[in-house]
């Protein structure tokens, strides 16, 4: 799964390119989520729906064209992507985060030293061409800019899973990440997005270095091949714990 960000403060124009971005994958064949960051709670007044909202920490509404969750208690976004089933999800906000690239609209020229982690692959703006070629990469009312931009969505998006284990030689995914957006390396250098050892706890994965992951690899082979009906191939294995 590849993830973009598009970052900015408010009246920069994220909501404004996330919908042109997306129209654009769209007609490539792509399929499409988003992720928003908003300050304020979800505007359900005087429905029936927030009623149950109040008392309830899960609620789901759901018609004959559309269904919709909400859950009380905050996810993160390692949680909530774990709904989508896409192509390429797009993020708007959640400026803070560190394990994906990101699209940066400005509204001045100050906002980049405020904005740039590292992470950035090009900026955009609201501001006529003339200005805009001092302040940014791209202009996000120009259709031409909105395809390139669509490029650049295409073939530098990823994510990194958040564990920092520090397998790929950094202390941490951001700085890994700021090395694959700086073009010196790439997804496939980060050991844990294919990890031949996967361990979940409440959906939840767990960080293992190799020497942890081997042992447990080792152990569970170990004591399963003994077994009749064993054979090579994927191992799932699911514990309750009381």
């Amino acid at each position: 799964m590849r993830i973009i960000g598009i970052i900015g403060y408010k009246k920069s124009g994220k909501t404004t390119l996330t919908l042109k971005l997306s129209d654009e994958l769209i007609k490539r064949g792509y399929k499409v989520a988003v992720v928003k960051h908003i300050n304020e709670d979800f505007d359900l007044a005087n429905s029936d729906t927030s009623k149950y909202k109040e008392g309830l920490a899960q609620v789901a509404a759901i018609t004959s064209k559309e269904s919709v969750i909400f859950l009380k208690n905050k996810k993160n976004l390692e949680e909530i992507i774990k709904y989508f089933e896409a192509d390429i999800i797009l993020i708007e906000g959640f400026k803070k985060e560190k394990t994906f690239p990101k699209i940066v609209c400005l509204r001045e020229e100050s906002e980049k030293i405020e904005l740039f982690d590292g992470l950035q692959l090009c900026t955009v703006s609201f501001v006529s061409k003339e200005v805009n070629q001092k302040l940014c990469d791209f202009n996000i009312l120009n259709d031409e800019d909105i395809k390139k931009i669509t490029e650049i969505a295409i073939n530098k998006s990823f994510k990194l899973p958040n564990l920092n284990c520090g397998e790929c030689g950094y202390q941490d995914c951001y700085g890994l990440a700021q090395e694959i957006v700086k073009g010196n390396k790439t997804p496939d250098d980060c050991p844990s997005l294919e990890p031949s050892t996967l361990v979940k706890v409440n959906g939840k994965i767990i960080s293992m270095n190799s020497f942890i992951a081997k042992i447990v690899r080792n152990t569970i082979i170990g004591l399963l091949s003994s077994l009749k009906g064993f054979t090579k191939g994927d191992i799932e294995i699911k514990i309750k714990q009381k």
